[in-house]
């Protein structure tokens, strides 16, 4: 491939953001790749499930952003990565690996890729997910019950402690860097059309 483009999609966590990258991968199909930052949580081997759960896993702190970096940086190189898996239900990363073959557009997701600047650089178009705070608590205690095996008191218990103070502190500011706003998340299907026949133009 003579270029690969980097997609940064980032918001509030269940802003939408799987919804706009299921949206974009129909649209490119086999020519797109999605790498999610929460592949990169550090793991904590050295503590029990119950220190784990006790960890603020909104901070940027808990990332191994400078592996992810390494990542794409080889991926617009054309080479090939094996990236971490996380388990959500154990709190830690897995043992496994995912293969990643680099392709025309490489979508990187999560809550704070647009805070690091070294990863934000990498990137040839970013795009903050806005959504209403009740609405994405609503949506997290949906998502975290059904997907991560959460009961609705340790949702809530983290929310408060964690999830929406880091987003005052880190995630909301990191909107500044983003070149497009679609606001309402997945519902809003004229943003995500514009997004989609931007980044046709800029395959073209």
């Amino acid at each position: 491939m003579s270029h690969v483009t980097i997609v940064g999609i980032a918001g509030g966590s269940a802003s939408g953001k799987t919804t706009i990258v299921n949206r974009i991968k129909e649209t490119f199909g086999e020519d797109i790749v999605v790498i999610s930052h929460d592949c990169y949580y550090k793991a904590h081997d050295d503590l029990t499930y119950e220190d784990r759960s006790k960890l603020n896993y909104d901070h940027p702190s808990s990332f191994d952003t400078e592996r992810m970096v390494d990542d794409v940086k080889k991926l617009k190189k054309n080479m090939e990565v094996d990236i971490p898996v996380y388990d959500y239900t154990i709190h830690n990363r897995s043992k496994e690996t995912t293969h990643i073959i680099p392709k025309p557009v490489i979508i990187l997701e999560g809550i704070l890729i647009l805070e690091n600047k070294e990863l934000r650089e990498l990137m040839d178009i970013k795009v903050f997910v806005d959504a209403d705070a009740d609405e994405r608590l609503i949506r997290r205690i949906k998502r975290d019950m059904a997907e991560r095996a959460r009961s609705v008191e340790s949702i809530l218990s983290q929310y408060a402690d964690t999830v929406k103070p880091m987003h005052e502190q880190f995630i909301e500011p990191s909107k500044k860097y983003a070149d497009v706003i679609i606001p309402r998340g997945g519902e809003n299907t004229t943003g995500i059309h514009i997004l989609q026949e931007h980044l046709k133009l800029m395959l073209a």
